[in-house]
């Protein structure tokens, strides 16, 4: 099943210490080269913010559009992965390089790609996006293991 009436969303989000990040990969489009518009749920600014609140914003996006797929982005990435994580049909993945964005979406059939802002460069960033974005998931062996998630 495509999603042939609208296109694809891409839904991504920071907290503080990510906006400088969100705002690069925006402006490098990358997401527009892969058929995804960018939705900036925020914030609009670096002021600071909680990143559970930004994490919520775009997981209720995912599950209301399942062909969406999100990015969130904090100091870490850790704190986003595992307030993302604690939703029902939310698999987001850290990743630190562009073969973990891969193996995400290809075994773990990843929805939402984390990252870290204070541990990754901008151009390695973008890499790991383009390698999240051009990944599909294998299915066969992988699908029961995600079933039991």
């Amino acid at each position: 099943m495509t999603n042939t009436l609208t296109q694809k969303k891409l839904y991504i989000a920071s907290d503080h210490a990510g906006f400088d990040l969100k705002r690069t990969l925006i402006q490098e489009a990358l997401a527009t080269k892969y058929g995804f518009e960018f939705v900036d749920l925020g914030p609009m600014n670096a002021d600071r913010v909680d990143y559970p609140d930004f994490s919520a914003k775009v997981v209720s996006k995912i599950i209301a559009d399942p062909f969406a797929i999100g990015v969130l982005i904090c100091g870490s990435g850790q704190g986003m992965a595992m307030s993302a994580n604690r939703h029902k049909g939310i698999r987001a993945a850290l990743a630190w390089n562009e073969e973990s964005a891969k193996l995400s979406r290809e075994h773990n059939n990843a929805n939402v790609l984390c990252l870290g802002a204070r541990l990754i460069e901008p151009a390695l960033a973008g890499k790991i996006l383009e390698s999240f974005l051009s990944a599909k998931f294998e299915g066969g062996r992988h699908s029961g293991r995600i079933e039991k998630f």
